[in-house]
C-alpha cells in the first residue's frame, strides 16, 4: 500500500481529501502545515507527497525546498494542490521541482490520475535502477536503456511550455533525452506554413546524431509543455556510441523509424481525407503524451493542425463534426476522447 503525506492547512479540504485517498487504496497521513509535514516526511518517508502552498508556519514552496536538502526525501514525487492558478505560481513551483500541480477546486479523477502516473514512474525508475547502474562512457552498454541511464547522469535542464530547444540552421552540438513532457519537432515552409514532424514524449531520444562536423539542425525543436531533458554533447554522444555498436544500431533503427513515421504522415497529408487526418492525429497526441483513451488531452488547435498539415479552420470543422458525432468531447483547449475505435475506422 503506497503512503501519501496530505499537508493541507484547510480542515475540510484535508479530511475529505484524506477519505478519498483512503477509499481508493492509500495509506494517508495528514499535516495542517507546512512545518509539520515536513517533520513527518523526515519521520515517515512516504512514497509521494500532497501540498498546499498558502499554509501557515511554512508554505509549499518552503517545504519543498528543506525536503529537497534531504537524501530521503529528495525523490519523493511532490505535487502542489493550490487555489493559486497564475503561471507564475505554477512556473515557480515546477521550477523548484514538484512533479505536478493541481488547482483547487480539483476533480477527484484528476487527483488519482495525478497520484497513479508520479508513482507508476517512481516503481519504473526504481525496478530500473535495480537491475541498470549507471556507467562510465567507456562501459559496455547492451541495450538503449543502458544508453538512457547513462544519459541521466549527464546535465538536466528545464524548458517552459514554447521554449525553443534548438532552431533549425543552427550549428548541431548536441542530443536530447526526455525525462518529462513532450517535445515537437517542426518545420516551417516558404509561405510561413507549420508542419510538425515529430512528437517526442518521456523516454525518448532526439536530436542530431549525425557523425559530421558542421551539420546543422534541419527543423525547430519546441517544447509543448513544461519538460525537462537530459543533453548530452555530439562529441561525448560519438565516444560512447564507437564503443557501443549494438547499442549505435538500436539507435539508428528508433531515428530510421522516426523517417518513416514521418513519410507516412507526409503521405497522409497529401492523399487523406480532412477527416481521417484529423482523426489520426488526435489519436497520435493521445499516444505521444500518454493519456488514457477517455481522458483530455490539453493541446492547441495551432499545433493539432501543424501535425495534420492542414487550415487552422478546416481542423476545427472537423472537431465540430466529431463532437455531433459523439467522437469527442470539446472542453476549451482540452479534447476528450469517447470512443477511440470509431476515430480510428475514420476513413
Amino acid at each position: 500500500m503506497n503512503k501519501i503525506l496530505l499537508i493541507e492547512d484547510d480542515v475540510t479540504v484535508r479530511e475529505n481529501t484524506a477519505e478519498l485517498l483512503e477509499l481508493s487504496g492509500y495509506e494517508v497521513i495528514t499535516a495542517s502545515n507546512g512545518k509539520q509535514g515536513v517533520e513527518k516526511a523526515h519521520e515517515q518517508t512516504p512514497d509521494i507527497i500532497v501540498c498546499d502552498i498558502m499554509m501557515p508556519e511554512m508554505d509549499g514552496y518552503g517545504v519543498l525546498k528543506e525536503l529537497s536538502k534531504k537524501s530521503q526525501t529528495v525523490n519523493v514525487p511532490f505535487i502542489f494542490l493550490s487555489a493559486k492558478t497564475e503561471h507564475k505560481d505554477i512556473r515557480k513551483g515546477m521550477d523548484l521541482g514538484a512533479d505536478d500541480y493541481l488547482t483547487k477546486p480539483f476533480e477527484e479523477e484528476d487527483l488519482l490520475s495525478a497520484l497513479e502516473s508520479r508513482l507508476a514512474k517512481v516503481a519504473i525508475l526504481n525496478s530500473r535502477n535495480q537491475s541498470e547502474q549507471p556507467k562510465p562512457a567507456d562501459a559496455s552498454l547492451k541495450t538503449l536503456g543502458d544508453l538512457r541511464s547513462l544519459m541521466s547522469t549527464y546535465d538536466l535542464e528545464t524548458f517552459q511550455a514554447g521554449d525553443t530547444i534548438y532552431e533549425a540552421g543552427k550549428q548541431s552540438n548536441f542530443f536530447y533525452l526526455i525525462k518529462r513532457g513532450v517535445i515537437k519537432a517542426h518545420r516551417v515552409d516558404s509561405r510561413g506554413k507549420e508542419l510538425i514532424t515529430e512528437l517526442y514524449k518521456e523516454d525518448d531520444f532526439f536530436g542530431n546524431a549525425a557523425f559530421n562536423h558542421g551539420e546543422s539542425y534541419q527543423e525547430f525543436a519546441t517544447a509543448l509543455e513544461d519538460s525537462q531533458l537530459y543533453i548530452v554533447s555530439k562529441e561525448e554522444l560519438h565516444k560512447i556510441l564507437a564503443s557501443n555498436g549494438r547499442v549505435t544500431l538500436e539507435l539508428v533503427e528508433i531515428l530510421s523509424n522516426n523517417l518513416k513515421g514521418l513519410k507516412q504522415q507526409l503521405m497522409e497529408m497529401a492523399y487523406g481525407s480532412v477527416r481521417k487526418k484529423t482523426a489520426n492525429t488526435i489519436l497520435l497526441f493521445a499516444e505521444k503524451i500518454k493519456k488514457h483513451p477517455l481522458k483530455s488531452i490539453r493541446i492547441s488547435r495551432a499545433d493539432l493542425a501543424g501535425v495534420a498539415g492542414m487550415a487552422p479552420e478546416s481542423l476545427i470543422r472537423t472537431l465540430s463534426d466529431f463532437k455531433k458525432e459523439g467522437l469527442i468531447e470539446i472542453e476549451g483547449r482540452n479534447i476528450k476522447l469517447l470512443d477511440p475505435q470509431g476515430l480510428k475506422c475514420i476513413s
